[in-house]
């Protein structure tokens, strides 16, 4: 699970900084400011959680079960989060208007916040030395 985490958190950390220069340097000329903003928040939080996958993966603070409960709440977490916030940002740009699935921006979140709450009872339930 440890080398999952680690791939995974190596993975969301290289496309949040490819999507990040895309939004500094790509987006600039096809969308306004606000949509850069918005879509530099979908960013900021694939970034937090791909530091968060690696720290996770490089710890042995949790058993292998809570951190495949983490890891599948993040993987989808983010997809759904900033996914959505990506379709959102660039919505002009596309034939899909992403305003239908506006709904999986909060689901997200919700799945995000659960992760962190997961390993928060994981460490008070565990027995440290």
């Amino acid at each position: 699970m440890n080398k999952t985490l680690l791939t995974t958190g190596a993975i969301l950390g290289i496309l949040g900084i490819i999507l990040g220069a895309f939004a500094a340097h790509g987006l600039q000329k096809l969308v306004d400011a606000d949509a850069i903003a918005t879509f530099e928040t979908g960013v900021r939080y694939q970034i937090y959680h791909a530091f968060f996958l690696l720290i996770l993966g490089g710890t042995s603070f949790l058993n292998s079960k809570l951190k495949k409960v983490i890891f599948y709440l993040v993987v989808i977490g983010v997809l759904f989060f900033s996914g959505s916030i990506y379709g959102l940002a660039t919505n002009s740009l596309s034939s899909f208007d992403f305003k239908t699935i506006a709904m999986l921006t909060p689901l997200g979140g919700l799945l995000l916040i659960s992760a962190w709450v997961v390993m928060l009872l994981g460490i008070i339930k565990r027995k440290m030395d």
